[in-house]
């Protein structure tokens, strides 16, 4: 018994090699297995990045990314590329309050800054797409930014000769198509890290902040309201709901509705979801480099961050979606002048101008 059990076994697996050897499961074609792993540092108090499966980050991959994010020959007349709409010196966002695309027409959301995009997640100001490589993908075509469609982008870059070969260097042969493009920008994306501000040198003992900075601090971590009028409340900004030191991304990456609008010209979220529990809500954006990344807002109608901190100061517009940490229905925060003046003082140790002029970043064109 046992060797008619063994005879069927052997015979079991010679049949499932014979298989294994004529059925080879089918590597995708566009996932970059050419090029050189990417060693990815992860900054300190940072959780580990979640990056896809089907998009590994290397060496080569990355390097392509940059020349692609700082390539004119995307745009339908060769003037604009990603890098058009997001300035490094910004933070890699826009500081107009809207971008102008390529015939001239104006966009109606401000350029949202670039860095540390490799935890976020539902991208753009409405997040309507669930990944970065999503993300990447619409500007190109879309009409009121580089206008111009994904077969005639790709045409151009086949004739610029010095993308073929990196394209085979990223991916293992020099076809170039709209997923490889879309991942190699995603790849150079995620490696846009800022982790290197005042606030990151003081939690790791390299910085002692000023007695200001540590009263904002204070006042970002505490719950908003006067105690008598709003429980649990505690004199503070009430920062850390939405922007949460978490992960050290200060966003939650969550839609909220911070009080702008009683009337939605801009539905955010719920122009995407179409529930009406959504209308009035944006993505979160993280405070990081905020002191670079002005106007303020998904619709850029805040020029500074004295005009930002007066806003949630004032406790914004009431609406059926506003958020209930807004404290509009007791006043707002009525924080004093000198708070006001901590809590930016605390913002702007956010700043990493170390990101901001990082030469792996740059145009390399």
């Amino acid at each position: 018994m046992r060797s008619h059990i063994a005879i069927i076994a052997l015979a079991t697996s010679i049949v499932a090699m014979m298989s294994c050897k004529h059925d080879i499961p089918m590597v995708e074609e566009d996932v970059p297995m050419a090029g050189t792993p990417y060693n990815l540092e992860i900054p300190p108090f940072f959780p580990p990045m979640d990056i896809p499966a089907d998009n590994p980050l290397t060496v080569e991959g990355v390097e392509l990314g940059r020349h692609l994010f700082w390539e004119v020959a995307l745009s339908g007349d060769n003037t604009m590329s990603c890098g058009s709409c997001h300035f490094p010196e910004h933070s890699f966002s826009d500081p107009a309050q809207f971008s102008v695309g390529i015939t001239g027409a104006v966009g109606t959301r401000q350029s949202m800054a670039l860095l540390n995009l490799g935890w976020a997640r539902d991208y753009f100001w409405d997040g309507r797409a669930p990944t970065l490589e999503e993300q990447v993908r619409e500007p190109i075509p879309n009409p009121i930014e580089m206008n111009q469609s994904w077969e005639d982008a790709l045409a151009k870059l086949r004739n610029i000769d010095a993308y073929p070969p990196m394209y085979a260097d990223a991916f293992g042969t020099t076809e170039i198509t709209e997923d490889r493009t879309v991942k190699a920008i995603a790849s150079f994306l995620r490696t846009m890290i800022s982790a290197n501000s005042k606030f990151d040198q003081w939690r790791q003992g390299d910085y002692i902040m000023t007695d200001s900075e540590w009263r904002g601090y204070e006042l970002f971590n505490k719950e908003g309201g006067d105690p008598e009028e709003v429980q649990g409340g505690e004199f503070g900004a009430d920062c850390f709901h939405c922007h949460v030191e978490a992960g050290l991304q200060f966003t939650d990456y969550l839609p909220h509705n911070n009080g702008l609008d009683s009337i939605f010209t801009d539905l955010g979220y719920g122009g995407v979801t179409g529930n009406p529990l959504d209308y009035g809500k944006f993505k979160t954006p993280s405070l990081r480099n905020v002191e670079l990344s002005g106007p303020y807002m998904h619709d850029g109608r805040f020029e500074t961050l004295e005009e930002v901190i007066e806003h949630y100061n004032s406790g914004g517009v009431a609406s059926e979606t506003v958020d209930p940490f807004m404290k509009y229905t007791t006043g707002g925060l009525s924080l004093p002048p000198q708070s006001k003046e901590d809590l930016i003082n605390f913002l702007k140790m956010l700043t990493d101008t170390s990101f901001t002029t990082n030469p792996d970043f740059q145009n390399p064109h």
